[in-house]
């Protein structure tokens, strides 16, 4: 008998497509991770603005409670009742704020003098002055 065919009998064969997809992404997730702590993290932190370092931590912070969440749901424990949940509850609505604040950073700003020169000309109407110096005739006028 073989690993495989060992392996195979170890859980029902329904879930071996969820348990192979669930193992490539815990493959992705250590990547990652491995790939963020080759930089020393004040390294990275200097290279952000405030909002950005946010967002790390942010991110950060997000990750490694729902890692913990799936390690209670591997352990038998209902994560739902377990202080994890209101921990990422918290941290989505800062993650909320931030990325508000994010939106309002890329909102176009109104330059005020322009838009009142736009409006100022937009409802520009002759003068008395320019009415009588036209050239075209007014409608329903005849010449002498």
């Amino acid at each position: 008998m073989s690993e495989d065919d060992t392996n195979m009998e170890e859980y029902p064969t329904e879930i071996h497509d969820y348990l192979a997809a669930f193992e490539k992404s815990l493959g992705s997730v250590d990547e990652m991770l491995k790939t963020m702590m080759s930089v020393p993290r004040s390294e990275l932190l200097q290279k952000l603005d405030p909002l950005e370092q946010a967002k790390l931590d942010l991110v950060s912070v997000y990750t490694l409670n729902s890692m913990f969440w799936v390690y209670l749901v591997t352990q038998g424990i209902n994560p739902k009742e377990h202080p994890v949940k209101q921990e990422l509850e918290r941290i989505r609505t800062y993650m909320n704020k931030v990325k508000e604040i994010a939106d309002k950073k890329k909102a176009s700003k109104l330059n005020k003098g322009a838009a009142s020169r736009f409006v100022r000309n937009a409802l520009w109407e002759p003068s008395a002055e320019n009415e009588h110096t036209s050239k075209t005739p007014a409608k329903g006028k005849k010449r002498k």
